[in-house]
Protein backbone atom coordinates (compact mmCIF):
# COMPACT_ATOMS: atom_id res chain seq x y z
CA UNK A 1 0.00 0.00 0.00
CA UNK A 2 1.22 3.50 -0.75
CA UNK A 3 1.13 6.18 1.96
CA UNK A 4 -1.51 8.07 -0.06
CA UNK A 5 -3.71 5.00 -0.54
CA UNK A 6 -7.09 6.64 -1.36
CA UNK A 7 -9.05 3.83 0.26
CA UNK A 8 -7.71 4.57 3.75
CA UNK A 9 -9.10 7.76 5.30
CA UNK A 10 -6.41 7.91 8.00
CA UNK A 11 -3.62 7.77 5.42
CA UNK A 12 -5.31 10.45 3.35
CA UNK A 13 -5.30 12.79 6.35
CA UNK A 14 -1.62 12.08 6.99
CA UNK A 15 -0.84 12.71 3.32
CA UNK A 16 -2.43 16.17 3.36
CA UNK A 17 -6.17 15.74 2.80
CA UNK A 18 -8.87 17.05 5.13
CA UNK A 19 -11.73 14.56 5.48
CA UNK A 20 -15.28 15.89 6.04
CA UNK A 21 -15.80 13.04 8.52
CA UNK A 22 -12.52 12.60 10.39
CA UNK A 23 -11.13 9.06 10.68
CA UNK A 24 -11.45 7.68 14.20
CA UNK A 25 -9.65 5.20 16.44
CA UNK A 26 -8.78 5.09 20.15
CA UNK A 27 -5.54 4.66 22.01
CA UNK A 28 -5.72 1.40 24.01
CA UNK A 29 -8.79 0.42 21.95
CA UNK A 30 -7.83 -3.24 22.46
CA UNK A 31 -8.16 -3.55 26.20
CA UNK A 32 -9.89 -4.33 29.44
CA UNK A 33 -13.15 -2.46 28.72
CA UNK A 34 -13.98 -5.24 26.22
CA UNK A 35 -15.29 -8.55 27.62
CA UNK A 36 -13.75 -10.46 24.68
CA UNK A 37 -10.35 -9.01 25.61
CA UNK A 38 -10.72 -10.03 29.25
CA UNK A 39 -11.63 -13.56 28.20
CA UNK A 40 -8.56 -13.93 25.96
CA UNK A 41 -6.30 -12.27 28.54
CA UNK A 42 -7.34 -14.89 31.09
CA UNK A 43 -6.66 -17.65 28.58
CA UNK A 44 -3.20 -16.29 27.73
CA UNK A 45 -2.03 -16.09 31.33
CA UNK A 46 0.50 -13.27 31.62
CA UNK A 47 0.49 -9.95 29.77
CA UNK A 48 3.75 -10.65 27.92
CA UNK A 49 2.40 -14.03 26.85
CA UNK A 50 -0.54 -12.17 25.32
CA UNK A 51 1.82 -9.77 23.51
CA UNK A 52 4.21 -12.48 22.27
CA UNK A 53 1.71 -15.10 21.10
CA UNK A 54 0.95 -13.92 17.54
CA UNK A 55 -2.48 -15.52 17.29
CA UNK A 56 -3.54 -13.90 20.58
CA UNK A 57 -2.01 -10.48 19.79
CA UNK A 58 -3.62 -10.46 16.33
CA UNK A 59 -7.00 -11.47 17.72
CA UNK A 60 -6.89 -8.76 20.40
CA UNK A 61 -5.88 -6.17 17.78
CA UNK A 62 -8.88 -7.09 15.64
CA UNK A 63 -11.48 -7.24 18.44
CA UNK A 64 -12.28 -3.49 18.54
CA UNK A 65 -12.29 -3.35 14.73
CA UNK A 66 -14.96 -6.04 14.54
CA UNK A 67 -17.01 -4.37 17.25
CA UNK A 68 -16.70 -0.69 16.22
CA UNK A 69 -15.31 -0.61 12.66
CA UNK A 70 -12.63 1.95 13.56
CA UNK A 71 -10.58 3.51 10.76
CA UNK A 72 -7.35 2.13 12.21
CA UNK A 73 -6.13 -0.92 14.09
CA UNK A 74 -3.07 -0.56 16.32
CA UNK A 75 -1.01 -3.67 16.91
CA UNK A 76 -1.38 -5.05 20.43
CA UNK A 77 2.02 -4.82 22.11
CA UNK A 78 3.82 -2.70 24.70
CA UNK A 79 6.44 0.05 24.72
CA UNK A 80 8.70 -2.08 26.94
CA UNK A 81 9.36 -4.81 24.36
CA UNK A 82 12.58 -3.02 23.36
CA UNK A 83 14.12 -3.30 26.87
CA UNK A 84 12.99 -6.94 26.85
CA UNK A 85 14.76 -7.52 23.52
CA UNK A 86 17.84 -5.81 24.98
CA UNK A 87 17.99 -8.58 27.57
CA UNK A 88 16.54 -6.64 30.50
CA UNK A 89 14.15 -8.35 32.85
CA UNK A 90 10.62 -7.11 32.15
CA UNK A 91 7.59 -8.44 33.99
CA UNK A 92 4.06 -7.21 34.56
CA UNK A 93 2.50 -7.71 37.97
CA UNK A 94 -1.29 -7.54 38.33
CA UNK A 95 -2.30 -4.17 39.75
CA UNK A 96 1.32 -3.05 39.98
CA UNK A 97 2.32 -2.29 36.40
CA UNK A 98 5.67 -3.10 34.81
CA UNK A 99 8.78 -4.08 36.74
CA UNK A 100 12.30 -4.00 35.28
CA UNK A 101 15.80 -4.43 36.68
CA UNK A 102 16.72 -0.74 37.28
CA UNK A 103 19.59 1.01 35.49
CA UNK A 104 19.91 3.57 38.27
CA UNK A 105 23.70 4.09 38.35
CA UNK A 106 26.30 4.73 35.63
CA UNK A 107 27.90 1.38 36.50
CA UNK A 108 24.62 -0.44 35.82
CA UNK A 109 24.18 1.45 32.54
CA UNK A 110 27.46 -0.13 31.41
CA UNK A 111 25.69 -3.51 31.54
CA UNK A 112 23.16 -2.43 28.89
CA UNK A 113 23.49 -4.34 25.62
CA UNK A 114 24.05 -2.20 22.54
CA UNK A 115 22.04 -4.44 20.23
CA UNK A 116 18.60 -5.92 20.77
CA UNK A 117 17.85 -9.56 19.98
CA UNK A 118 15.26 -8.98 17.27
CA UNK A 119 14.38 -12.65 17.26
CA UNK A 120 12.52 -11.88 20.49
CA UNK A 121 10.39 -9.37 18.57
CA UNK A 122 9.51 -11.71 15.70
CA UNK A 123 6.13 -12.51 17.36
CA UNK A 124 5.19 -8.81 17.02
CA UNK A 125 6.00 -8.89 13.32
CA UNK A 126 4.06 -12.14 12.87
CA UNK A 127 1.05 -10.61 14.65
CA UNK A 128 1.24 -7.63 12.26
CA UNK A 129 1.33 -9.96 9.25
CA UNK A 130 -1.72 -11.85 10.55
CA UNK A 131 -3.68 -8.64 11.14
CA UNK A 132 -2.70 -7.28 7.74
CA UNK A 133 -4.14 -10.38 6.06
CA UNK A 134 -7.47 -10.09 7.88
CA UNK A 135 -7.95 -6.33 7.93
CA UNK A 136 -10.38 -4.59 5.60
CA UNK A 137 -8.33 -2.67 2.99
CA UNK A 138 -9.94 0.62 4.09
CA UNK A 139 -8.58 0.27 7.63
CA UNK A 140 -5.07 1.47 8.40
CA UNK A 141 -2.69 -0.65 10.51
CA UNK A 142 -0.58 1.22 13.06
CA UNK A 143 2.72 0.02 14.48
CA UNK A 144 4.40 1.82 17.37
CA UNK A 145 7.23 2.18 19.81
CA UNK A 146 7.83 4.10 22.99
CA UNK A 147 9.91 7.25 22.67
CA UNK A 148 13.42 6.86 24.12
CA UNK A 149 12.78 9.32 26.97
CA UNK A 150 9.64 7.52 28.17
CA UNK A 151 11.14 4.03 27.83
CA UNK A 152 14.27 5.21 29.64
CA UNK A 153 12.20 6.49 32.58
CA UNK A 154 11.01 2.92 33.24
CA UNK A 155 14.45 1.43 32.63
CA UNK A 156 16.17 3.73 35.13
CA UNK A 157 13.57 3.47 37.92
CA UNK A 158 12.66 -0.15 37.26
CA UNK A 159 8.98 0.86 37.32
CA UNK A 160 6.65 3.78 36.77
CA UNK A 161 6.78 6.50 39.42
CA UNK A 162 4.48 9.52 39.94
CA UNK A 163 6.95 12.00 38.41
CA UNK A 164 9.69 9.75 36.98
CA UNK A 165 12.19 11.54 39.23
CA UNK A 166 14.87 8.79 39.04
CA UNK A 167 15.37 9.28 35.28
CA UNK A 168 15.21 13.05 35.59
CA UNK A 169 17.88 12.94 38.31
CA UNK A 170 20.15 10.68 36.27
CA UNK A 171 19.77 12.94 33.23
CA UNK A 172 20.94 15.90 35.35
CA UNK A 173 23.63 14.15 37.41
CA UNK A 174 25.00 11.66 34.87
CA UNK A 175 24.12 12.93 31.39
CA UNK A 176 26.74 10.75 29.66
CA UNK A 177 25.32 7.57 31.18
CA UNK A 178 21.77 8.66 30.44
CA UNK A 179 22.73 9.52 26.86
CA UNK A 180 23.99 5.97 26.42
CA UNK A 181 20.54 4.59 27.30
CA UNK A 182 18.89 7.04 24.90
CA UNK A 183 21.33 6.23 22.07
CA UNK A 184 20.74 2.48 22.43
CA UNK A 185 16.98 3.04 22.40
CA UNK A 186 17.13 5.30 19.32
CA UNK A 187 19.14 2.80 17.27
CA UNK A 188 17.04 -0.21 18.19
CA UNK A 189 13.72 1.64 17.89
CA UNK A 190 14.57 2.61 14.30
CA UNK A 191 15.20 -1.02 13.40
CA UNK A 192 12.08 -2.16 15.28
CA UNK A 193 9.86 0.35 13.47
CA UNK A 194 11.32 -0.57 10.07
CA UNK A 195 10.52 -4.20 10.88
CA UNK A 196 6.94 -3.24 11.63
CA UNK A 197 6.62 -1.44 8.29
CA UNK A 198 8.01 -4.51 6.51
CA UNK A 199 5.45 -6.68 8.33
CA UNK A 200 2.53 -4.60 7.09
CA UNK A 201 2.15 -1.46 9.22
CA UNK A 202 0.88 1.57 7.26
CA UNK A 203 1.59 4.14 9.98
CA UNK A 204 3.91 4.39 12.98
CA UNK A 205 3.24 6.15 16.28
CA UNK A 206 5.91 7.18 18.79
CA UNK A 207 4.49 7.39 22.32
CA UNK A 208 6.29 9.86 24.61
CA UNK A 209 3.95 9.52 27.57
CA UNK A 210 6.26 11.32 30.01
CA UNK A 211 7.40 14.18 27.75
CA UNK A 212 5.32 16.75 29.64
CA UNK A 213 7.33 16.53 32.86
CA UNK A 214 10.48 17.96 31.23
CA UNK A 215 11.56 21.64 31.37
CA UNK A 216 12.17 23.23 27.94
CA UNK A 217 15.92 22.59 27.70
CA UNK A 218 15.53 18.95 28.75
CA UNK A 219 12.47 18.54 26.53
CA UNK A 220 14.60 19.55 23.55
CA UNK A 221 17.46 17.23 24.52
CA UNK A 222 15.61 14.15 25.73
CA UNK A 223 12.23 14.24 23.89
CA UNK A 224 12.60 16.20 20.65
CA UNK A 225 16.13 15.17 19.63
CA UNK A 226 15.76 11.39 20.09
CA UNK A 227 12.39 11.46 18.31
CA UNK A 228 13.90 13.46 15.45
CA UNK A 229 16.67 10.87 15.13
CA UNK A 230 14.15 8.02 15.00
CA UNK A 231 12.06 9.76 12.32
CA UNK A 232 15.23 10.49 10.33
CA UNK A 233 16.50 6.92 10.75
CA UNK A 234 13.22 5.37 9.63
CA UNK A 235 12.88 7.69 6.63
CA UNK A 236 16.45 6.99 5.54
CA UNK A 237 15.25 3.47 4.69
CA UNK A 238 11.52 4.13 4.19
CA UNK A 239 11.20 7.69 2.80
CA UNK A 240 7.40 7.55 2.59
CA UNK A 241 6.87 6.36 6.18
CA UNK A 242 3.97 8.12 7.88
CA UNK A 243 4.76 8.86 11.53
CA UNK A 244 2.60 10.26 14.35
CA UNK A 245 4.27 11.69 17.46
CA UNK A 246 2.63 11.86 20.88
CA UNK A 247 4.62 13.97 23.35
CA UNK A 248 1.93 13.89 26.02
CA UNK A 249 1.66 17.08 28.05
CA UNK A 250 4.02 19.05 25.82
CA UNK A 251 1.63 22.00 25.66
CA UNK A 252 3.30 25.17 24.40
CA UNK A 253 6.34 23.15 23.29
CA UNK A 254 4.33 21.28 20.64
CA UNK A 255 5.14 23.70 17.77
CA UNK A 256 8.88 23.20 18.37
CA UNK A 257 8.38 19.42 18.53
CA UNK A 258 6.52 19.38 15.20
CA UNK A 259 9.06 21.65 13.52
CA UNK A 260 12.11 19.73 14.70
CA UNK A 261 10.99 16.10 14.50
CA UNK A 262 9.41 16.01 11.04
CA UNK A 263 6.38 13.96 12.13
CA UNK A 264 3.32 13.87 9.83
CA UNK A 265 0.88 14.32 12.71
CA UNK A 266 0.91 15.01 16.40
CA UNK A 267 -1.41 13.54 19.00
CA UNK A 268 -2.62 16.03 21.59
CA UNK A 269 -3.96 15.49 25.10
CA UNK A 270 -7.25 16.93 26.34
CA UNK A 271 -5.60 19.94 28.03
CA UNK A 272 -4.15 21.31 24.75
CA UNK A 273 -5.02 24.96 24.09
CA UNK A 274 -7.13 25.01 20.91
CA UNK A 275 -6.01 28.29 19.32
CA UNK A 276 -2.32 27.44 19.83
CA UNK A 277 -2.85 24.04 18.21
CA UNK A 278 -4.88 25.38 15.30
CA UNK A 279 -2.51 28.25 14.47
CA UNK A 280 0.90 26.78 15.19
CA UNK A 281 0.49 23.01 14.88
CA UNK A 282 -2.49 22.07 12.72
CA UNK A 283 -1.46 24.64 10.12
CA UNK A 284 1.61 22.43 9.49
CA UNK A 285 0.63 18.83 10.29
CA UNK A 286 -2.44 16.73 11.03
CA UNK A 287 -3.72 16.69 14.60
CA UNK A 288 -4.90 13.56 16.44
CA UNK A 289 -7.05 13.69 19.56
CA UNK A 290 -8.16 14.88 21.99
CA UNK A 291 -11.30 13.74 23.80
CA UNK A 292 -10.90 13.45 27.58
CA UNK A 293 -11.19 9.71 28.44
CA UNK A 294 -13.23 10.69 31.52
CA UNK A 295 -15.85 12.35 29.30
CA UNK A 296 -16.12 8.99 27.55
CA UNK A 297 -16.80 7.32 30.90
CA UNK A 298 -19.36 9.99 31.84
CA UNK A 299 -21.41 9.58 28.66
CA UNK A 300 -24.67 11.40 28.05
CA UNK A 301 -24.80 15.13 27.34
CA UNK A 302 -21.28 15.66 28.72
CA UNK A 303 -19.85 13.24 26.15
CA UNK A 304 -21.81 14.82 23.30
CA UNK A 305 -20.52 18.25 24.29
CA UNK A 306 -16.92 17.01 24.57
CA UNK A 307 -17.10 15.36 21.11
CA UNK A 308 -18.61 18.52 19.63
CA UNK A 309 -15.84 20.62 21.19
CA UNK A 310 -13.11 18.51 19.54
CA UNK A 311 -14.87 18.76 16.17
CA UNK A 312 -15.45 22.51 16.57
CA UNK A 313 -11.85 23.13 17.60
CA UNK A 314 -10.09 21.01 14.99
CA UNK A 315 -12.63 19.72 12.45
CA UNK A 316 -11.98 22.51 9.95
CA UNK A 317 -8.40 21.25 9.53
CA UNK A 318 -6.79 17.84 9.20
CA UNK A 319 -8.06 15.80 12.14
CA UNK A 320 -7.83 12.18 13.27
CA UNK A 321 -10.43 11.81 16.02
CA UNK A 322 -9.03 10.06 19.08
CA UNK A 323 -8.78 10.34 22.84
CA UNK A 324 -6.28 12.55 24.62
CA UNK A 325 -4.81 9.37 26.14
CA UNK A 326 -5.83 5.71 26.43
CA UNK A 327 -9.38 4.49 27.09
CA UNK A 328 -9.97 3.54 30.74
CA UNK A 329 -10.98 -0.05 31.67
CA UNK A 330 -14.26 1.05 33.28
CA UNK A 331 -15.54 2.78 30.09
CA UNK A 332 -19.03 1.56 29.07
CA UNK A 333 -19.14 0.12 25.55
CA UNK A 334 -22.37 2.04 24.89
CA UNK A 335 -20.48 5.30 25.40
CA UNK A 336 -17.89 4.32 22.78
CA UNK A 337 -20.77 3.63 20.39
CA UNK A 338 -22.30 7.01 21.25
CA UNK A 339 -19.00 8.78 20.51
CA UNK A 340 -18.48 7.02 17.17
CA UNK A 341 -22.04 7.73 16.05
CA UNK A 342 -21.66 11.44 16.85
CA UNK A 343 -18.30 11.77 15.11
CA UNK A 344 -19.52 9.97 11.99
CA UNK A 345 -22.65 12.12 11.85
CA UNK A 346 -20.40 15.18 11.62
CA UNK A 347 -20.94 17.19 8.44
CA UNK A 348 -17.71 19.13 8.21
Amino acid sequence: MTPTDPTKPLLRVLAGDRMPVPPIWMMRQAGRYLPEYRELRAKAGGFLELCFTPEFAAEVTLQPIRRFNFDAAIIFSDILVIPYALGREVRFEAGEGPRLDPLDTPAKVETLAAQADFGKLEPVYEALRRVRRELDPKIALIGFCGAPWTVATYMVAGQGTPDQAPARMMAYAHPEAFSKIIDVLVRNSVRYLLGQLAAGADVLQIFDTWAGILPPREFLRWSIEPTRRIVEGVRAKAPDARIIGFPRGAGAQLPDYVQATGVDAVSIDWAAEPSLIRERVQAKVAVQGNLDPLALIAGGAALDQAVDDVLANYGKGRLIFNLGHGIQPETPIAHVEQMIKRVRAHKG
